[in-house]
């Protein structure tokens, strides 16, 4: 089936390929569409495909051998994402989940050479998101490491808020299903502890949660507790 260029035209990281260019690149590609719930890809499967998500949101969890899972990114649309290739690995790091109704395209792992000599612009995209990747992962474990947890929890409230937000008359709507425990995994800590702060956090009118679902009304008040420079009232 022949991709129409206009489903990533849009997107930054194709916007300036000529239409020849962009023809050549979609001729390998291949749509698939994944269920709320299912695994693009699972943790030590072999690379055999890399992605790009045009539609929804998928979670990166990866099981640590003391078998716990954590979350270690969400992907958002225009996100290249699968690349074990670029990593100089053969088989995939985490395991991909959709969070909501997704659409990706694919591309053969073995077609990723090709594509990074003939489009800089896409090997320079794939660069500044493996540092990105990296800087987000020091950045969390420095949080682990020296931040108590309810900064943690604000911090990944507010990443999430920055890059899933939808912006609304009374705050920003965090724009996928997103659950306690997922924050849980994100933060490194326990389902109880982030159930007590964000019930804390929405008696004092800063978040509204529900089931799979978080509503930030207050974001500099967040923004503060992230910092450690919030003060309660006595």
């Amino acid at each position: 089936m022949k991709i129409d260029r206009s489903l990533i035209r849009s997107i930054s990281l194709f916007d300036l390929m000529p239409d020849e260019e962009l023809d050549r690149l979609l001729q390998h590609a291949s749509a698939r569409r994944f269920a709320q719930g299912e695994a693009v890809f699972e943790q030590g499967g072999a690379a055999s495909s890399f992605y790009l998500l045009l539609h929804g949101r998928l979670k990166v969890t990866q099981v640590t051998e003391d078998g716990q899972q954590i979350i270690v990114r969400v992907v958002h649309p225009g996100d290249l994402f699968g690349f074990a290739r670029a990593l100089q690995r053969v088989d995939y790091p985490g395991t991909a989940i959709a969070v909501a109704e997704s659409v990706t395209l694919c591309w053969p792992t073995e077609l990723w050479p090709n594509f990074v000599e003939h489009n800089p612009r896409l090997a320079v995209t794939a660069m500044q998101t493996i540092g990105e990747r990296l800087e987000e992962a020091h950045v969390r474990i420095r949080e682990m490491s020296t931040e108590e947890v309810e900064r943690r929890v604000a911090h990944t409230v507010l990443r999430l808020a920055n890059k899933a937000g939808k912006k609304e008359e009374s705050g920003i709507r965090i724009d996928f299903l997103i659950s306690r425990q997922d924050i849980a995994e994100m933060t490194g800590t326990t389902l109880h502890t982030v159930s007590r702060i964000l019930s804390a956090w929405e008696q004092m009118g800063f978040v509204l949660g529900g089931r799979q679902k978080l509503f930030v009304k207050d974001i500099l008040a967040l923004e503060q507790i992230a910092k450690g420079e919030f003060q309660r009232r006595r």
